[in-house]
């Protein structure tokens, strides 16, 4: 319940009648919204996170690699952030062999739950990827 009195809790009230208000919030879906980003090709990621800039230090794929380690060490609780880096980290030649090594060494940090999670949230990317290289025809 909340209290009229706790202006945290009047703030709150008042936020959810505005989200309430805005057109089609209720048909808002984070799995709609992560189909709408793309990926980065991998000349993008090569310039801004690889070493186009900064020569001679990690490359695009090391650093996503090192991005999903992270995020698996965080208990692999952002779905979206987790699949889009293993989409990402793809484009920039990671294979399934680097990722799948990448989350399992987490399991020593991270625990088994996270590395679990995080190989699920792996698994639809990958999966993803091999229906649409099928209708690719590759």
């Amino acid at each position: 319940m909340t209290d009229p009195k706790n202006p945290f809790d009047a703030m709150m009230k008042q936020a959810q009648e505005m989200a309430k208000a805005f057109p089609a919030m209720d048909a808002f879906s984070p799995k709609g919204f992560e189909a709408m980003m793309g990926t980065m090709p991998k000349e993008m990621m090569d310039f801004w996170f690889g070493d186009t800039v900064n020569k001679g230090g990690l490359d695009a794929r090391t650093r996503l690699l090192l991005t999903l380690a992270g995020l698996t060490m965080q208990g692999a609780q952002n779905d979206v952030g987790v699949r889009q880096t293993v989409r990402h980290a793809l484009e920039a030649g990671a294979t399934k062999q680097h990722i799948v090594e990448t989350i399992g060494q987490m399991s020593a940090f991270a625990g088994i739950p996270a590395m679990t999670r995080a190989l699920e949230l792996a698994q639809s990317v990958l999966d993803e990827n091999k229906d649409t290289k099928k209708e690719d025809g590759a």
